[in-house]
């Protein structure tokens, strides 16, 4: 006879999204057993977007909030260290191992040796410091001021939006045959139901940016849809599939997008 299924209560996925993509400690995730813990986390990626709303959320309110007391180049420069704390870099540590990868590797091997190694080289360098300097860029043009709502709305929402492209990115692009982590152990359990829980997950946050000004939300859905066909097309070809530091760069590009699209066309009003 095979064994049982494990039961994996309700609460776990969405605090399993929670530990994965923050350092939020949380002492309940204990109770559960290993493989629980693994059931868990296949689930826990449709909840990836109501963690990047919740991330995006202390994010606004940081800009916001110091922008009161400090001039708005600054309260970005403190938020952006105040989310890097929370966070732990998660996305910034791929953006930089993906650049490292695909600018110095050459063979497939090459690139996920590269990748795998926790050194930075200059292609990383270079990629992160562009990277999070277009992003402090993109948020010093918000009209924080002006606009606060919208503004509140465009980083919430880019936040989210960057966790959805995740899982959509996770059932576009298979994971790398001989791979391991995000992209192999969890990515390869996501499914319909997966989707699902994402788009419900990601739909307040991704509502309010469309309600305020749809022209935003439409353009970078069509922006990150053509970079996802880039991006799968790429990796195919290069090394045969996605990894966790892939994911990475493409949540950080879908944040990027967003914001870019957020600016790009000043909302009236």
């Amino acid at each position: 006879m095979n064994a049982p299924a494990l039961r994996v209560p309700r609460w776990a996925p969405p605090l399993l999204a929670l530990q994965f993509l923050t350092r939020v400690p949380v002492p309940l995730l204990d109770r559960l057993e290993p493989g629980q813990v693994q059931i868990g986390l296949v689930r826990a990626v449709g909840w990836f977007p109501l963690i990047g709303t919740v991330i995006g959320a202390m994010t606004a309110a940081s800009v916001l909030g110091l922008a009161q007391i400090l001039p708005l180049a600054v309260a970005v420069i403190l938020t952006l260290i105040i989310e890097a704390r929370l966070t732990g870099a998660f996305h910034e540590d791929a953006v930089a191992d993906f650049c490292d990868a695909f600018g110095g590797g050459y063979t497939a091997e090459d690139v996920r040796r590269i990748m795998k190694d926790s050194r930075i080289g200059s292609y990383g360098a270079l990629g992160l410091g562009l990277a999070v300097a277009l992003r402090a860029a993109l948020l010093m043009s918000l009209p924080v001021a002006e606009q606060p709502v919208w503004a509140a709305a465009a980083i919430i929402g880019s936040a989210c939006f960057a966790r959805f492209v995740v899982v959509a990115a996770m059932v576009f692009i298979p994971p790398v045959v001989s791979g391991s982590g995000l992209a192999k152990d969890i990515g390869g359990g996501v499914n319909a139901r997966t989707v699902l829980t994402g788009a419900l997950a990601a739909f307040p946050a991704l509502a309010a940016v469309a309600i305020l000004h749809w022209p935003s939300l439409l353009g970078a859905s069509v922006v990150s849809a053509l970079f996802l066909i880039w991006l799968r097309g790429m990796l195919m070809h290069r090394i045969g599939g996605s990894t966790g530091d892939c994911l990475g760069f493409a949540a950080y590009t879908g944040q990027l997008i967003l914001l870019i699209a957020a600016v790009a066309v000043p909302r009236v009003g």
